[in-house]
């Protein structure tokens, strides 16, 4: 049995480890909050302007537009992957580059070339370690990325799509549901989904629009297509700090068992060095004697 002074030892290294986690928890869960309400903020805007670019298409019937059109003439497409800086966040950052991979291997299959855009040391660090050659990468994302920087990764995008470089746009992020469910998801950019038309029975309003609504829809597209990004950055940000703070919540109950462990094999150590010292002094008396 291992000496009392040792498992003490350890002990006060579980202890301190305890303490760290508890605190990196604590720091998850506040920083969680503030993301919960910018994700949850944002998202009624995006679901309205979604629904009333949906409209404005209807009412025009026919449209051209740059971000509707499909690029048939690329066999290019370009694949955005928004991964976190620091680790310490459970499965969070391998859950959704396994999602990445199996979409550049499915790409690959049908021999189409993927280009690459990495923001996240931990997705930077991985596709390096795959020898993934990376078009463009960041890593200045932090807790609360601002529409402003988002705007300019969105521009560049609609500018490469509409010069005909990509035939698609995709982002692999993490889609925030609900506090214990985040998922790893595929989503297409670029080109915007053309709404179906009403059919003969479904009832449309009439809207009169002024401006006319191709003018409208050259303005909402392209704030469509931001806003849907920044979406994806504010779930990709509130999904970590949640895969953070549940991590660092095991790690700390974890560290609580262990620490309770060690106490028990401690105090019997403890008991069997005592136990030996006295019959080492019954048997010093005994010979004396």
């Amino acid at each position: 049995m291992a000496k009392a002074r040792a498992i003490g030892k350890r002990r006060k290294s579980v202890q301190n480890i305890r303490k760290i986690t508890r605190t990196m928890q604590l720091i998850a869960t506040a920083r969680f909050q503030s993301a919960f309400n910018r994700a949850m903020a944002s998202k009624p805007y995006v679901e309205n302007i979604t629904r009333l670019v949906e409209e404005l298409s209807r009412a025009q019937g026919d449209i051209e537009h740059p971000l509707l059109k499909v690029n048939h003439q690329s066999n290019k497409t370009a694949l955005l992957v928004l991964t976190s800086n620091r680790g310490l966040c459970g499965g969070y950052n391998s859950a959704l580059l396994r999602a990445a991979l199996g979409y550049m291997r499915e790409q690959e299959a049908a021999e189409r070339k993927v280009d690459l855009n990495v923001v996240g040391k931990k997705g930077i660090a991985y596709f390096k370690f795959l020898n993934r050659p990376m078009v463009w990468t960041e890593t200045r994302f932090e807790s609360s990325p601002q529409f402003d920087e988002i705007d300019k990764i969105a521009e560049r995008m609609m500018a490469a799509y509409a010069a005909g470089q990509f035939d698609a746009v995709h982002v692999a992020y993490t889609r925030f549901h609900s506090a214990s469910v985040q998922r790893p998801e595929v989503l297409q950019l670029l080109p915007i989904h053309k709404p179906e038309a009403a059919g003969a029975s479904e009832t449309t309003a009439q809207y009169e629009f002024s401006p006319p609504a191709e003018e409208l829809l050259a303005e909402l597209l392209p704030e469509m297509v931001k806003v849907r990004l920044f979406q994806c950055f504010n779930d990709a940000v509130v999904s970590e700090h949640t895969a953070r703070m549940v991590a660092m919540k095991a790690a700390t109950d974890a560290a609580g068992d262990m620490i309770r462990s060690l106490t028990q094999r401690m105090n019997r150590a403890r008991q069997s060095q005592v136990t030996l010292e006295l019959l080492d002094i019954v048997g010093g008396a005994e010979a004396l004697a």
